[in-house]
């Protein structure tokens, strides 16, 4: 049965205003070892449109489509990491228009061989991957919200084994021609040292609801009815954040509308003591307590 109260999840004294419904994530910004070896997967791999190079960065996305969904610099002396022995990013997922089209991504992924995880969320199904160097990617597919189940504010998701084969029939034979026009960056999913501390960050100080207590170890977040925006997670132990000598996740982006929403969001991390720097006018970027950056963007109400 669908809670028509599914955004209420604040307890009482905990937090002011949420977010706006409207907000949506921008993209990724990446440290990975070789930039070229880099490009070459998420093209071929995943399906990404090189935008623009120069020298150690490039910017991929949806071809004919300006903004990026992913940025990648390469650093000299970077490394590969070792998937779940550090803080910051589990992964972050990308967002598919339509079943049908992860169905096709299924059928390219088996005809390359390419090894994957996959489950089954009930709201959504999801493909996970890792790229060249240690950093988590999933692809995704959501169902009908309609088909959400909803209670006492908190959405019921799974971990359930895929049908690989049924979600391949949906793509009809059809050839995976790269990540298809509607793709945006679904979700992004941390590590964190503690859920507690992480609850107090993203929820009571940047404002996303919380929407799913259910799993062990794990909270997750969101804005305006959705599932997740935002998954945090302590499932990595006790380690230690990346260094500077290794591949990680610089910053990740929400953009809010309009000037005043961010400015909201930049009081309460003031009155919280947090570390905010400007980034130019297009908004800030503040740390939260394991030094995962969030870049808070303006975009036009």
């Amino acid at each position: 049965m669908t809670d028509t109260n599914q955004n209420d999840t604040r307890r009482e004294g905990e937090a002011g205003p949420g977010l706006p419904d409207s907000i949506r994530l921008g993209g990724v910004h990446l440290h990975v070892s070789e930039l070229g070896r880099s490009i070459d997967w998420y093209r071929e791999i995943l399906g990404f449109d090189l935008l623009h190079r120069e020298g150690t960065s490039a910017q991929m996305g949806v071809r004919g489509r300006e903004r990026p969904l992913l940025v990648l610099d390469a650093e000299e002396g970077v490394r590969p990491t070792r998937p779940g022995s550090r803080l910051g990013l589990f992964h972050f997922a990308i967002l598919l228009p339509a079943r049908e089209a992860l169905g096709r991504f299924v059928g390219h992924l088996a005809a390359g061989g390419v090894r994957v995880g996959a489950s089954d969320h009930g709201v959504s199904e999801a493909l996970y991957l890792t790229d060249r160097d240690g950093l988590g990617v999933e692809v995704y597919a959501d169902r009908p919200r309609e088909r959400w189940e909803w209670g006492g504010g908190q959405v019921r998701m799974t971990t359930e084994p895929l049908d690989l084969e049924d979600l391949r029939s949906s793509g009809g034979g059809g050839p995976w021609e790269g990540l298809p026009e509607g793709t945006t960056l679904g979700h992004i999913h941390l590590h964190v040292g503690s859920l507690e501390e992480a609850e107090a960050f993203y929820h009571r100080e940047l404002g996303l609801d919380v929407t799913a207590r259910g799993y062990p170890g794990a909270l997750f977040l969101a804005a305006g009815g959705y599932h997740h925006h935002l998954g945090v997670n302590r499932w990595a132990g006790p380690v230690p954040a990346p260094g500077p000598g290794e591949a990680r996740l610089d910053h990740w982006t929400l953009e809010l509308p309009g000037v005043d929403s961010v400015e909201t969001v930049v009081d309460r991390f003031r009155r919280a003591d947090r570390t905010i720097e400007e980034a130019g006018e297009e908004g800030v970027l503040v740390c939260d307590p394991w030094g995962t950056r969030l870049h808070l963007r303006v975009v036009p109400s």
